[in-house]
């Protein structure tokens, strides 16, 4: 029988977590700019969030990621996502969401056992860094031999659906001494056999695009104004009553 995995949701600000709490996720991972991937929210943003979810019920993972694009990291951006961690921790976050890797592509050990100290008690995941390595489960090993609770991954594909049989063996790899976190594209559609595979939990946005008009551009990515993501309540249960089936 397949064991239910736990939900972690990807959100945005206080009204994601609201959403997640509602759908009875265990976590949410909190970030801003998702369609960039995420980036680390404001302080703002943290602390609202953090307040929020004492009502709501779920843990708050915190994203530091300093800016878009690779995983690789020069002084200031680590010593940038460094404070970031301590600020988050201090703020009340569960836990923190890291990943940095060195020059050739490999997890950065340096970089990641600085950012993991940083996080003191607190929970660290290894993000989906791990998709980008050469390897996967030699990334996963390292992962575990730095003592980090979890990994995010898709097994190594764009969409976690289609990196299915990277996750298996990262499930076999990680023998329960470190957990691994299916996200990528997942959905009602695919939420049941992603948790087949035996990975301890699944990780998505249930995100929903608002868009705005407008004839002025207002940046490079832009159309006009533009438009924002918000959580929609539908799309994170539609999951929830997918799995429970």
């Amino acid at each position: 029988m397949t064991r239910t995995p736990a939900i972690e949701i990807a959100v945005q600000d206080p009204a994601g977590v609201r959403v997640a709490g509602a759908v009875g996720a265990a976590r949410v991972e909190l970030a801003q700019a998702l369609p960039l991937g995420g980036l680390t929210p404001s302080p703002a943003t943290l602390e609202l969030s953090i307040e929020t979810a004492r009502a709501a019920g779920p843990e708050v993972h915190v994203l530091i990621r300093p800016r878009a694009g690779g995983f690789h990291y020069d002084a200031d951006e680590i010593a940038l996502s460094e404070r970031d961690v301590r600020r988050a921790v201090a703020a009340g976050a569960h836990g923190v969401v890291i990943g940095a890797l060195d020059s050739h592509g490999r997890l950065d050990l340096d970089a990641m056992a600085r950012l993991r100290d940083a996080a003191g008690a607190a929970s660290v995941t290894l993000h989906r860094a791990i998709d980008v390595t050469a390897d996967p489960l030699a990334t996963l090993v390292a992962a575990r031999a730095l003592g980090l609770r979890r990994v995010l991954t898709s097994g190594g594909a764009s969409a976690a659906i289609d990196g299915i049989e990277m996750l298996r063996a990262l499930v076999a790899e990680a023998a329960g001494q470190i957990e691994v976190m299916a996200g990528s594209g997942v959905d009602a559609g695919s939420a049941v056999a992603l948790a087949a595979t035996g990975v301890d939990a699944l990780h998505f946005s249930a995100k929903r695009a608002v868009r705005e008009g407008g004839g002025v551009r207002m940046g490079s990515a832009s159309d006009g104004v533009g438009g924002y993501d918000v959580t929609d309540p539908a799309a994170a249960q539609a999951v929830i009553e997918a799995l429970a089936r």
